[in-house]
């Protein structure tokens, strides 16, 4: 049985809301283990705010296909995102584990945003792919602030953790 083009774009709009979904509950998350980081903190706080912005345009293209946020979907991913964070938070170099996660993110969604592009216009749904596109610069943006970050914040852990403070707070 062949499943037309608007179906996977419905399909991809799920999906993509609920990989989104699943960055800003870890991002809540993390922001809150991070208070010898305040660049990366504020980092995260800042992307918290531009993942709420790409949920409310993914719901946005839900509603003009006649579609609803998934909900069943988004509770396993949720999940799945409390899991991962709670995972990493049991390891002595939390901070850094989540720092790398995070810059890998960014170019997951990344991803996902181009091929849900790519759908969209298989599917002749393209009102929304501006939108998409400014989903991706965001996300662009935010892998090369991540990256940014990446020396800074093991430094800091480096140093916080051979000074006995505690390093993943």
């Amino acid at each position: 049985m062949a499943t037309d083009a608007r179906s996977i774009y419905v399909s991809a709009l799920r999906n993509t809301h609920a990989m989104e979904q699943q960055g800003l509950q870890q991002m809540e998350i993390q922001v809150s283990r991070l208070e010898s980081y305040p660049d990366y903190a504020a980092l995260l706080q800042q992307h918290i705010a531009t993942t709420r912005q790409q949920v409310q345009r993914l719901e946005q293209a839900l509603q003009s296909v006649g579609e609803s946020a998934p909900t069943l979907k988004e509770t396993v991913t949720s999940v799945a995102g409390s899991v991962g964070a709670t995972v990493h938070g049991m390891f002595q170099d939390e901070t850094l584990k989540n720092l790398y996660a995070g810059y890998a993110y960014q170019y997951e969604q990344v991803a996902a945003y181009r091929s849900l592009i790519a759908i969209a216009e298989a599917a002749g749904e393209t009102d929304h792919t501006s939108a998409f596109r400014e989903s991706i610069k965001e996300e662009e943006m935010a892998a090369q602030q991540v990256a940014d970050l990446i020396e800074p914040v093991t430094r800091q852990y480096v140093d916080l953790t051979t000074s006995g403070e505690k390093a993943d707070r």
